[in-house]
């Protein structure tokens, strides 16, 4: 086993806010406490209901990473891309040179999940958007000694995802029975962080306070983590982690590069639909023009 466990460095509740057409968030990653964690540069946990959601809206520097926990989002773009994901579905979108796209909910009653922003390196900004879209029944889960996962990237108990991500990445879904432990290898160049979903847990040192939903935890430096469910209910969390870039970051909203002038040349390349937003210039989602948005 690994000698170096990672301790809890920082600690951010998640609270809700506005975002999109009347959908609710709490952001975790990307807000004022915390920028961005490197790689990382957002993580919500969306709440939706028709007519609610995330009509068209553009993307260029990054991958989005759309994880269902429970009912559906359809999500269509100006490729002609379009799909529904339901829950425990997994979407996976490099949006590189650019994608314009909604994401809209499916079903009746709230839509929840998880959406995470992995930034790409300079080498990677522009590529040719694409999508790995994996049904809950093709991720790969294990469980052994109360502790079970679904492997949504990287390796975990034995198993590893068939995810290939551009910017090296574990998105691990954890869920622990009352008295189970967790130790899991984690790379000690990459950071990573803990989000809990549902119950209340122990992480970094057994001895450390007890955390619950909607707490995302920063992890310090080691080759591990360690959690206890000391509880009598489940207990439920991601554990993300990746290999950080080390490059500047600037944002502007949807878009991020490496430096303003990059930024200031997106900005015209999508007000003249060019340069990788050719198809923005007459496409509007069927959701955007049910709602008349246009």
């Amino acid at each position: 086993m690994s000698s170096c466990p990672r301790s809890v460095v920082r600690k951010f509740q998640a609270r809700p806010q506005h975002e999109g057409l009347g959908a609710v968030v709490r952001r975790s990653i990307g807000r004022f406490e915390l920028k961005h964690f490197d790689p990382f540069l957002l993580l919500d946990e969306f709440s939706v209901s028709a007519p609610a959601g995330f009509p068209d809206h553009p993307h260029r520097g990054f991958e989005t990473v759309t994880y269902m926990l429970q009912g559906a989002v359809t999500h269509e773009d100006f490729a002609g891309h379009k799909g529904t994901i339901a829950a425990g579905d997994l979407q996976w979108m490099t949006a590189g040179r650019g994608i314009v796209h909604s994401e809209m909910p499916a079903a009746q009653g709230v839509q929840k999940g998880l959406q995470l922003w992995i930034n790409l390196s300079s080498q990677h900004k522009m590529v040719e958007p694409r999508y790995q879209e994996i049904p809950s029944k093709e991720i790969l889960e294990a469980e052994k000694d109360g502790v079970k996962v679904r492997v949504i990237a990287g390796e975990a108990l034995g198993i590893k995802s068939p995810v290939r991500t551009m910017t090296r990445t574990m998105y691990l879904d954890f869920t622990l029975r009352p008295g189970a432990h967790l130790h899991q290898p984690i790379p000690i160049s990459w950071n990573a962080f803990v989000y809990i979903l549902e119950g209340e847990g122990v992480f970094g040192s057994s001895r450390s306070p007890v955390a619950a939903a909607h707490y995302l935890l920063l992890l310090g430096s080691g080759d591990c983590v360690e959690a206890w469910n000391k509880s009598s209910k489940a207990l439920r969390f991601i554990l993300v982690g990746g290999e950080p870039l080390g490059e500047p970051i600037v944002q502007l909203g949807p878009f991020v590069m490496n430096t303003q002038n990059e930024i200031d040349q997106t900005i015209d390349d999508f007000d003249r639909c060019v340069n990788g937003f050719e198809n923005a210039r007459h496409w509007r989602s069927q959701a955007a023009i049910s709602l008349d948005l246009i």
